[in-house]
């Protein structure tokens, strides 16, 4: 049975996530992060736990009436990557395969209202990088979105659709044929309560979670003011790859992609692109052994043999920002130094037996 606290606290305003993250990486049980964040933010409002809590009660008979899965920040499927991130979801509303977690995921976002060129470049890079194995994550939105979510079912392959309502809210509507065809090897994932509508300001908010998921973020077509570039903003501090397709400079379509280019991001022609850029996690997660440079990484002494480590702890005894540290340790992880635990966490592994 879901704890009602984890989701009174996905209930909480976006702002005060920061502080859920922090309290509950500090070890704080779920009713304790809440007590905590309730008497730091609304000192003169007693009334505001008790009415949180019914409607978690609430919200948890209704997402076991429409048969959705709620995976809390404790539970061990909780994706890692995204527990680590600044303001993680409390809870995930999902439907659909978990198992497509445990893929290494690849975001592939653009433009709604996106140009038969871009269609097609979304729907052949997401069903050859699926058939490699990665998980396509994107947000079931018109356009860019779908042609990737399409390109990956088939290939066969599994992919993510984050979205901006209630996980048993379809939208938009005419993606729900869409929808059924992800879940039997991939998932649909909300942070938002069961019935909750798609309101405007969730769409950015989400955008965190495509970001957080993902080990890089592939604009294929954005224009000056998308709300792709809100999910490239978040890949770059939570320290995920952006990587864009160069469009038709004619069009004015992709101005913002090709702002990307200008700025450093990698071009995508091809998913060879794509897998050379993460040939870390390609490549380097086939040998196991401790020779090479991650044997000798200084990060490795922040960590003690059987003594699990958050990731503020570690930033603050690197002194590395998150985003430099994070894809630190999955090189670290991906090598067989360091493996995952619940919650963020990670714990060096004895080799010494």
């Amino acid at each position: 049975m879901i704890d009602p606290a984890f989701v009174a606290l996905s209930l909480l305003p976006i702002h005060v996530w920061r502080d859920v993250g922090q309290r509950l990486r500090a070890g704080d049980p779920p009713a304790a992060a809440l007590d905590r964040v309730l008497t730091d933010r609304w000192p003169d409002q007693p009334e505001k736990r008790p009415d949180l809590i019914a409607r978690a009660v609430a919200a948890i008979g209704r997402g076991a009436r429409q048969g959705l899965d709620a995976m809390t920040w404790s539970d061990p499927q909780y994706p890692q990557a995204l527990s680590a991130i600044i303001d993680p979801p409390p809870v995930l509303w999902t439907r659909g395969s978990r198992a497509a977690l445990a893929r290494h995921a690849v975001a592939i976002v653009g433009s709604r209202a996106a140009s038969p060129y871009a269609l097609d470049v979304a729907d052949r890079l997401a069903a050859d990088l699926a058939s490699r194995g990665f998980a396509i994550v994107s947000g079931l939105a018109r356009g860019v979105d779908s042609a990737a979510h399409r390109g990956a079912v088939a290939a066969g392959g599994s992919t993510i659709a984050v979205l901006g309502c209630g996980a048993d809210v379809m939208y938009p509507p005419e993606h729900a044929p869409l929808a059924a065809a992800i879940e039997p090897r991939g998932l649909i994932i909300s942070e938002l309560v069961p019935g909750t509508r798609p309101l405007p300001h969730y769409f950015p908010q989400r955008n965190r979670i495509i970001s957080g998921l993902s080990r890089a973020v592939v604009i294929v077509e954005a224009g000056e003011r998308s709300g792709s570039l809100i999910t490239a903003r978040c890949a770059l501090e939570q320290g995920r790859d952006v990587l864009a397709v160069p469009g038709n400079v004619l069009s004015g379509r992709n101005r913002g992609g090709h702002a990307l280019l200008r700025d450093g991001a990698r071009i995508v022609e091809t998913a060879d692109d794509v897998v050379e850029e993460l040939s870390g996690v390609r490549y380097r997660a086939e040998p196991r052994s401790t020779g090479g440079a991650a044997a000798h990484d200084p990060l490795l002494a922040c960590l003690t043999a059987g003594e699990p480590c958050d990731v503020d702890v570690l930033a603050e005894r690197s002194g590395l920002t998150i985003a430099r540290l994070l894809p630190r340790l999955f090189d670290l992880e991906l090598h067989g130094m360091i493996a995952r635990l619940g919650g963020g966490r990670f714990i060096l592994i004895d080799r010494s037996c």
